[in-house]
């Protein structure tokens, strides 16, 4: 079903940069203004350049930080900073990271891939996206003419058979890639060139739909790219490089993938809304109240709560501005059904960050879908102190604080051609960025 094919990716030369945690980033919708500064101090070079730049005031329609990311591309390319790979090649990645004190380690296959609109099947997504970001990626991608990070992709594999294929074609061979990011987390990368194993892995590949996992914006920006190439030239070669898409794939049963909660910060609200909010989701949840003077002690028993709740049940955490206490609110049986009846499928009435969406967004704070794809107006954040920090600190109005979506529920909403509400998964740790770069030709 899929078609994966190897490539020529442009790499960071180790001539010229001499450690690349100076120069990665996370992907770009994850990056604060904060560490966006911090990055662009880090190193001249640092891809934050590229995938997202500083505005000025002075900007105009030729000067820009499109132009600049253009600019910088160009100019690095020329400077022998990144260099294109003489061979095509399949990217073997390794990513050990730490969660929660638990050590893991994530293998993914960087690749090309060809773009499929969403009703082939071969290419499943499973959340809706922000239409501004969308129209942001499109231009970059105009301008400059390159994939700069990876889609994370999903695909099924119990047996794991092509990370198998991989290993066994690294085997004895020290990576070409090897350092530690910004995090502590440790990377490493090998090329693999050999056209057998390529082979390989595409066969298996192809009997396999993939699953978005991170990075649906940039996706649709590339089936729009595709789209307005095609439009302009439509006898454009069936191999022609805007037909495809530089992915990350993993196996959705490898044991280090990792999915962590995806918390909500309604950074405005007015008071009133805010002031009786308890009162009007009392018809549809129980209540549980956690408030004391030990604070650690009093988050810890809220989460250890919430948590018992994730195999069975629906409940979601409230943490309020002018508020001490936390709350937890759970789903009253029936109430899906009462509301919604028909209207809504029966996987998607499941999901506990539908119930936000439409139980407590729409239904009682009365959030429009132009408030939902304000990304100013609503945030998401995976870490829980870093959500009761921005209440208590940073003056946003509510934090709901969720439990994870299973990879389980993204397949399935993903198989019926369902949409979740946007930003419901947060896969841990992100794909970094730079390792490798896709020129499109």
């Amino acid at each position: 079903m899929a078609k994966i094919m190897p490539f020529h990716g442009l790499l960071y030369n180790p001539e010229k940069i001499m450690n690349l945690r100076d120069v990665m980033t996370p992907p770009y919708d994850v990056v604060s203004p904060e560490e966006q500064d911090a990055f662009y101090k880090s190193h001249p070079h640092n891809i934050i350049r590229l995938i997202l730049g500083k505005a000025h005031p002075a900007d105009t329609e030729t000067d820009n930080w499109y132009t600049r990311a253009m600019a910088d591309f160009e100019k690095w390319q020329s400077e022998k900073v990144l260099v294109r790979d003489v061979k095509p090649a399949l990217y073997f990645t390794e990513m050990d990271y730490s969660t929660h004190g638990t050590q893991s380690t994530r293998r993914g296959l960087i690749a090309l891939v060809g773009l499929e609109d969403f009703d082939s099947g071969v290419i499943l997504p499973h959340e809706r996206t922000f239409s501004a970001t969308k129209s942001e990626r499109l231009r970059l991608m105009e301008t400059c003419h390159a994939n700069f990070s990876q889609i994370f992709s999903l695909y099924p594999d119990r047996e794991n058979k092509v990370i198998s294929h991989l290993k066994q074609a690294i085997a004895g061979k020290n990576p070409d890639i090897d350092f530690d990011d910004q995090d502590g987390f440790h990377h490493r990368l090998w090329r693999i060139t050999d056209p057998g194993v390529i082979d390989t892995v595409a066969t298996d590949m192809s009997e396999k739909p993939l699953y978005i996992a991170d990075g649906h914006h940039r996706y649709e920006t590339a089936l729009n790219y595709r789209n307005k190439r095609l439009a302009e030239d439509p006898g454009l070669a069936g191999d022609s490089s805007c037909r495809y898409v530089m992915m990350y794939l993993s196996s959705m049963h490898d044991p280090g993938l990792t999915v962590l909660p995806a918390h909500r910060l309604i950074n405005d609200l007015p008071k009133e809304r805010l002031d009786t909010f308890l009162e009007k989701a009392s018809p549809f949840f129980d209540m549980e109240i956690f408030n004391g003077a030990d604070r650690e002690k009093t988050e810890r028993a809220f989460l250890d709560n919430l948590k018992s709740h994730s195999k069975e049940g629906h409940a979601i955490g409230i943490f309020m501005k002018n508020n001490d206490a936390l709350h937890i609110l759970r789903l009253r049986q029936g109430v899906m059904e009462r509301l919604f009846g028909d209207k809504l499928p029966e996987p998607l009435k499941r999901l506990d960050v539908t119930i936000l969406t439409q139980v407590i967004l729409k239904n009682i704070l009365e959030l429009t879908e132009k408030d939902l794809d304000d990304k100013h107006k609503i945030s998401y954040i995976s870490n829980l102190s870093d959500a009761l920090k921005a209440i208590r600190d940073r003056g946003s109005a509510v934090a709901f604080i969720m439990n994870p979506t299973k990879i389980a529920q993204v397949q399935q909403i993903a198989d019926a051609r369902l949409i979740m509400p946007r930003k419901s998964t947060y896969f841990y740790p992100k794909v970094i960025t730079g390792l490798v770069l896709n020129k499109i030709d």
